[in-house]
């Protein structure tokens, strides 16, 4: 008997790792270009034949997508995490807008909102891509904005719009019609039967052309005045925040009664931030502070260090279960504890990811059936505190609905059955870029915001970022996360690296907002635990959790709520899985395709190359050399 248990072992090892992929695994020696559109792919690669590094080429891939739309756009956020080959460290640059002047909890609430709205200038945080962007350029990159610039600013020119971006256009009309800027933009055949644009067609957007040639414009005229690279750079961010492309992006944003001030632009600034980091089985994996939901993925993690995972087996129904029990225990603390850390109250983060705490954490989970009522610990005697908040967890009163409801959030819902519309989510939404050189710089970047239907601000070409939907008014959901002037949201966006004996490892990011850190932790067990090569990861069947509060979408707080027991299975599921699930509490709903998706990079030092990983879900797409 207990030979036939490990040759089924030894026979499921095998089959893993020789598992087909849709898509082939890239190999590169020189440099990898990864990101969601093979547009902004070839933009990456465009400036790595120019003998750009990896922050040149990231910065180029995360432009054209902006310049895409459907993804995200200028007006977003971006999130970064940079690998520096000569510190030899990881940094994290934080590009999330703030929350504007007069964005208080009085305020919406005056509005009769639960939750900042997702649609619209008063979901709007101040734009943080293009500083982010200029930020990692200037003190990372070597090129010119002119230069990592020039592929976006081709697109804007021109470029033929996929199917995918023209046709959510068409669906999503009725809204673009009432703000009078994105009209003007997206409706090319304004008052035909179908007012997009159509798949293919050169799609000119001439206001966004124009602002990003007054960036280049401006670096240009301070390089004739004889400032250096950096300085010339910075000239650029100025126009942006502080001069004629702010006072336009002010003006379009408050007519259509948005709160952003030139005060506001003027304030907010990219930052360099430590990156948060626990060791897993001597892999140090890093994710940004808790003003992201990075943090979730290193909590459980640590929980689930306490386990044998790769004993279970791949998608086992204990794996399944234990992996799923762990995520629920950190999604919870996410929803109680994460926020701004630049703002008081301060988040018990060491508490969070302590050894220890997990420790007590694994030790709630039930192997016998889901656990619907976990909710968030208390971390604070893992600082030698007292919780502050122990009442207000104990008067928290909302009732966990077990009924059933779709996983899309719903500013991705358009006009789609649930299962569409979760389709949908996957396939849109957030993107990712990552990058790699040969000099060993690596960057990892999960941006978003300003994706369609997105409000244009006034002449600019801008869309407005739609985060503030993720703050929260009411602070018995999380007292980190209430609405403040000044104050960033803590969102789901979270590109993840990890180190292994002091290199880098594997770099990977993910869209899908909640799901992010469900899908990166299940790809990097997939690589560390079970040995998948980085397209075998990035393809393999994960499932998702539904039993935390959700980021973003609806504006009451029964739109947020969790649903405890839903998972998200692959189709391939056997029976047997579903049926021992079913029997533990499980609400089971299907998907053919529940990896992410996810682009990543692993650095094979043995033979000195690069392998990437592309999402098999849609456009995602890599070039190595």
């Amino acid at each position: 008997m207990k030979y036939l248990l490990l040759l089924l072992f030894a026979t499921c090892a095998i089959s893993i790792s020789a598992q087909q992929t849709q898509k082939p695994v890239l190999h590169g020696r020189n440099w990898m270009a990864i990101t969601g559109k093979p547009l902004a792919a070839t933009a990456g690669a465009m400036i790595f034949q120019k003998g750009g590094n990896a922050v040149d080429a990231a910065c180029a891939m995360l432009a054209a997508t902006c310049t895409m739309w459907d993804t995200l756009s200028w007006g977003g956020e971006t999130q970064v995490l940079i690998y520096n080959p000569h510190t030899k460290k990881v940094i994290a640059v934080n590009a999330m807008g703030f929350a504007p002047t007069g964005a208080t909890v009085e305020f919406f609430k005056s509005k009769g909102y639960n939750f900042p709205p997702e649609y619209g200038p008063l979901a709007a945080t101040t734009p943080g891509t293009p500083g982010g962007l200029i930020y990692m350029l200037a003190n990372y990159g070597t090129m010119t904005l002119e230069q990592v610039l020039a592929p976006a600013i081709q697109m804007a020119a021109g470029y033929p719009m996929e199917a995918q971006a023209a046709n959510y256009i068409e669906r999503q009309k009725s809204l673009i019609k009432q703000w009078p800027y994105s009209k003007k933009v997206f409706l090319t055949h304004a008052g035909e039967q179908r007012e997009a644009p159509e798949a293919g067609e050169i799609f000119v957007q001439k206001d966004l052309l124009l602002t990003l040639n007054k960036m280049v414009d401006a670096e240009k005229a301070a390089r004739k005045k004889g400032k250096n690279r950096k300085g010339a750079l910075m000239a650029a961010y100025d126009r942006f925040y502080k001069g004629d492309i702010a006072r336009e992006f002010v003006r379009g944003c408050q007519e259509q009664g948005g709160l952003i001030t030139m005060e506001d632009l003027a304030k907010w600034k990219p930052l360099v931030e430590q990156p948060l980091m626990v060791n897993y089985k001597g892999i140090d994996v890093y994710k940004m502070q808790q003003w992201t939901q990075g943090p979730v993925m290193l909590q459980a993690l640590n929980i689930l260090e306490n386990f044998d995972l790769k004993s279970m087996g791949y998608n086992s129904t204990k794996y399944i279960h234990t992996v799923y029990q762990a995520m629920n225990l950190a999604f919870a603390d996410r929803d109680f504890y994460y926020g701004d850390p630049y703002f008081k109250p301060i988040e018990p983060i060491k508490g969070l990811l302590s050894k220890a705490y997990a420790k007590q954490r694994a030790s709630l989970i039930q192997f016998v059936k889901n656990d619907a009522g976990i909710g968030p610990g208390d971390p604070y005697p893992f600082e030698g505190l007292l919780n502050p908040y122990k009442n207000l967890l104990k008067n928290r009163g909302f009732e966990m609905d077990t009924s059933k409801r779709n996983f899309a959030p719903k500013h991705d819902m358009g006009n789609y059955s649930p299962k569409e519309a979760y389709e949908d989510r996957l396939w849109r939404g957030t993107t990712s870029v990552e990058a790699a050189d040969k000099e060993g710089w690596v960057v990892s970047i999960t941006p978003s915001g300003g994706w369609l239907p997105a409000c244009i601000a006034g002449n600019t070409g801008i869309g407005m970022s739609q985060r503030m939907q993720s703050f929260v008014l009411d602070s018995t959901l999380n007292p980190f996360n209430v609405v403040a002037p000044g104050k960033r949201p803590r969102v789901t966006l979270s590109p993840a690296m990890a180190l292994k004996d002091g290199k880098p490892f594997l770099a990977s990011a993910v869209q899908g907002g909640d799901t992010q850190d469900q899908n990166l932790l299940q790809f990097f067990l997939n690589v560390a635990e079970f040995g998948m090569n980085v397209q075998q990861a990035a393809e393999a069947a994960n499932f998702n959790s539904n039993q935390l509060w959700l980021s973003l979408g609806g504006t009451k707080t029964s739109d947020r709520e969790p649903k405890p027991g839903q998972i998200l299975l692959n189709t391939n599921t056997s029976e047997a899985v579903r049926n021992e699930l079913k029997k533990m509490g499980y609400t089971l709903s299907f998907g053919d395709r529940t990896s992410g998706p996810i682009n990543a990079i692993y650095f094979d030092w043995k033979h000195g190359s690069l392998w990437g990983g592309s999402s098999n879900h849609g456009e995602d797409y890599g070039i190595g050399w």
